[in-house]
């Protein structure tokens, strides 16, 4: 299984303000940066509760009928705009990803601040695709946190956008 992370950052490192708000992402405009072929390639998405909750204010459902695996130990509520893909677990990240490995799944996007740090800690995570917005915010979510140990990636590449957007792709070695 290859377990991905696709996520804009704020130049000084954070995926959101500390109340969850994106208001700082640029709209697409017509600029693709990825996210559509990267979530064709995708068989399952992993979000935490928090990013969950602020999915679910965008209209509409950004995730369609892929599979949706929401990180939470409460219950969840689940409006029918989020269709019948949407599943909850609870678990170490290793068990979540034996489990979703057994039902067939081979390429797994990771997302969510919380979430994405419990992988990566966990070593689970093969591929970061990060893609930085001209802004900086100050504080707010960062993307990482503390790790048990230094990480070596391997730059895969980089491109730029005409919107100032910088895109980076790593590998995450052994």
């Amino acid at each position: 299984m290859t377990v991905s992370v696709f996520v804009g950052v704020s130049v000084d490192g954070f995926l959101a303000r500390g109340n969850h708000d994106l208001d700082w992402l640029p709209d697409e405009g017509g600029e693709p940066h990825g996210y559509d072929e990267f979530m064709a390639s995708v068989d399952a998405l992993i979000i935490g509760r928090n990013t969950f909750d602020k999915v679910l204010t965008f209209d509409p459902w950004p995730y369609g009928s892929k599979r949706v695996v929401v990180l939470s130990s409460r219950p969840l509520q689940l409006p029918s705009s989020t269709g019948s893909a949407v599943e909850q677990m609870a678990g170490l990240p290793a068990e979540i990803v034996a489990r979703l490995a057994e039902r067939g799944v081979m390429n797994l996007y990771v997302d969510g601040g919380i979430t994405i740090q419990r992988f990566l800690r966990a070593g689970l995570i093969d591929r970061l695709i990060i893609t930085r917005v001209p802004v900086l915010i100050g504080e707010g979510i960062p993307l990482f946190g503390a790790l048990p140990h230094d990480m070596a990636l391997r730059h895969v590449a980089t491109r730029a956008f005409p919107s100032g957007l910088v895109q980076s792709e790593y590998r995450v070695l052994p």
